[in-house]
């Protein structure tokens, strides 16, 4: 398995209400943020992009009546709320971070300025990225991919509740089989909803690998990022080993 030195965790929404329907369960986030830390005290370096679907996502909100664009800048706002609970509970772990966003709010955050954290990140610093890209019709999962370009990301982590792709859905299929590793190409020939079409094909341009993984399943993210194992799927071009 290739060693990674840089990467992107995208966290959805979903994880940090553990295991409640929705909103933020603190336990949960600590626990996460406790497999972040020992990652990074192991010496990678990391940049995180959290969703914002445990509270609102802006395409729902969009379904019920409100108009897209203001739906997607709602959704945005919920993002920065579950980056600062992260930041809140990985300084108390003793990690330094900082919170970027993507729309404008000094008062509680830095504005998002590509060069300023990749200092912070040389610095020893874990960066959070928050409300997604800035602009509406963008999901967090396209803002994931395009963060992990801008600051040379050798991999781009997708942290879920599912440990890892299968061949079908294996909520609805007892007989669905995880997917070790594909390319990119087999994952869009047999649809499989790795990401949404835009941050895929960011990364498969810019060449990043895409790993999806259970965060919440304990040491699954020091287990492969530090010693290796084999965890989740892999999604990287043909010619990569």
């Amino acid at each position: 398995m290739p060693t990674y030195k840089r990467v992107l965790l995208k966290l959805s929404g979903q994880v940090l209400s553990g295991d409640k329907p929705a909103g933020l369960d603190f336990k949960a986030i600590r626990s996460i943020c406790e497999e972040v830390a020992e990652v990074f005290r192991g010496g990678i370096e990391i940049a995180m992009v959290v969703g914002g679907g445990n509270i609102l996502r802006g395409k729902d909100a969009a379904e019920q009546g409100i108009e897209r664009s203001q739906a997607d800048y709602m959704g945005m706002l919920t993002t920065v709320i579950n980056a600062l609970s992260l930041q809140d509970t990985l300084e108390k772990l003793g990690v330094p971070t900082r919170v970027q966003t993507a729309v404008e709010m000094r008062q509680i955050a830095e504005p998002f300025i590509r060069r300023r954290a990749l200092r912070h990140i040389e610095k020893g610093r874990i960066v959070i990225f928050a409300a997604g890209t800035g602009s509406p019709y963008f999901s967090t999962d396209t803002a994931a991919a395009l963060r992990s370009a801008e600051i040379g990301a050798d991999c781009l982590l997708k942290a879920t509740k599912v440990d890892g792709i299968y061949n079908k859905d294996p909520l609805l299929n007892s007989d669905a089989e995880r997917l070790g590793k594909l390319t990119y190409m087999e994952a869009l020939q047999k649809q499989l909803n790795v990401m949404d079409a835009a941050a895929f094909s960011l990364c498969m341009e810019n060449k990043i690998p895409i790993v999806v993984l259970n965060i919440l399943k304990k040491q699954n993210l020091a287990n492969f990022l530090i010693k290796g194992e084999d965890v989740g799927t892999i999604v990287t071009n043909a010619e990569e080993e």
